[in-house]
């Protein structure tokens, strides 16, 4: 089993909330994370405990010991409100764990959102750091220390490796056309049911079509009537499409950035599948020849780097949140960082070789920006470069 990076900041929300609610897909390894931490135990996915639940939430938590994991409390969102009334009588903290492959306090059954005694955590798909044993290295804080030695080497099959298998551990014990099947049962058994159970969805072949189409449309703009007109489904039905595979969390909607420096900006999202490996078996993309010949390569090398964030992001101990940038005049930068006092603006870029013209947008963004902003850019090269102070190209290999 890997260790995860989210253990120690799980163990400390624990000792300082009442109620922890660990959120994440299905098959992440939230149950597995759970199972390391506490003894008792119990998954609502058992059906007659789930029905006990439900119909006696009083009875129910008088029959159970504490401290105490309930796993897929989603199916039971009215147990909330009953968790609320136990910890207001006795508080304790550490004394639940709530997991969930759906946020249930988006659930419009969820009458109390627990505020105050509760702490929100999510569980993403493994890094690349997690899959090498590494999980103690952050790369945000990395790129903050300026700490960009890398051995000089061909990092390229690895990183196309990675790329493909995504980050659900069990495909980590799978190999060739088993590791195929998994992810085709994967789409059909949870995104599929897990989107039944959210929304009476009527034409799921329709949900089917949509879930393919998004593929191809990961780490670009969001263009909901090209996405609508495309499916042959209204703008509300992709609204609620939308919002159910975010609920999921299968994708991300990445906001636009804005800041006052004279230009105007992009307001839409930018969309990104959570799970490389689920993107390309969406795609049909599972060796690398067709991965490097396909029309979305640039796209998916951009998914992951946006995926490999996210997650070490998630790790971070201070707060930072991630943008994309993009102005009407077409100044674009894939990924813009805000923490404390400063930017990380980033480009990916799948060639192997990088010119300080790559950095152009970057640049422009320095010269308007009063505060610190560091320009990256990750590129599948095998070599360090420091253009300037501020400018560095670093190979995706920092990843691995």
């Amino acid at each position: 089993m890997k260790k995860r990076a989210l253990e120690s900041i799980l163990k400390v929300a624990l000792d300082a909330f009442p109620v922890v609610l660990l959120n994440g897909a299905r098959q992440v390894g939230k149950s597995t994370l759970a199972l390391d931490n506490f003894k008792n135990y119990l998954t609502f996915d058992d059906g007659d405990l789930r029905l006990y639940a439900k119909e006696n939430p009083k009875a129910f938590l008088k029959s159970i010991d504490f401290p105490i994991c309930l796993d897929e409390i989603q199916k039971v969102p009215t147990l909330l409100e009953y968790i609320k009334i136990e910890i207001d009588r006795n508080r304790e903290n550490g004394s639940f764990l709530l997991t969930g492959s759906s946020n249930v306090l988006d659930h419009k059954e969820s009458k109390d959102t627990l505020a105050g005694r509760l702490c929100e955590l999510r569980l993403l798909p493994l890094s690349s750091k997690e899959k090498n044993d590494k999980p103690d290295e952050n790369i945000i804080e990395k790129i903050l220390k300026r700490e960009f030695n890398l051995p000089k080497k061909d990092y390229s099959d690895e990183t196309v490796a990675h790329i493909l298998e995504g980050g659900y551990p069990e495909i980590l014990k799978l190999k060739g056309f088993a590791k195929e099947l998994w992810f085709k049962s994967y789409i059909a058994t949870y995104i599929e049911r897990d989107a039944r159970d959210l929304a009476d969805i009527r034409d799921i072949e329709s949900f089917i079509k949509f879930v393919n189409i998004l593929s191809s449309r990961s780490g670009t703009i969001l263009n909901k009537s090209s996405l609508s007109r495309d499916i042959g489904i209204k703008d509300v039905t992709t609204d609620n499409y939308l919002s159910i595979i975010s609920r999921i969390y299968q994708v991300t909607l990445l906001k636009p950035y804005f800041v006052n420096i004279g230009k105007q900006f992009i307001k839409s999202p930018k969309l990104f599948f959570n799970d490389t490996g689920v993107l390309c078996s969406l795609l049909k993309i599972n060796t690398k020849e067709k991965l490097l010949s396909s029309p979305y390569s640039g796209q998916i090398f951009e998914t992951y780097i946006f995926c490999e964030l996210q997650k070490h992001l998630s790790y971070l101990k201070e707060s930072a949140t991630m943008y994309h940038y993009r102005t009407s005049d077409k100044k674009e930068i894939d990924f813009v960082i805000e923490i404390n006092d400063q930017l990380i603006a980033i480009e990916v870029k799948q060639s192997r070789s990088v010119k300080k013209d790559d950095f152009k947008h970057i640049i422009d963004l320095q010269n308007r920006y009063k505060k610190s902003c560091l320009g990256v850019l990750f590129y599948n090269g095998e070599t360090v470069m420091e253009f300037n102070k501020n400018l560095v190209a670093i190979p995706f290999g920092i990843f691995l």
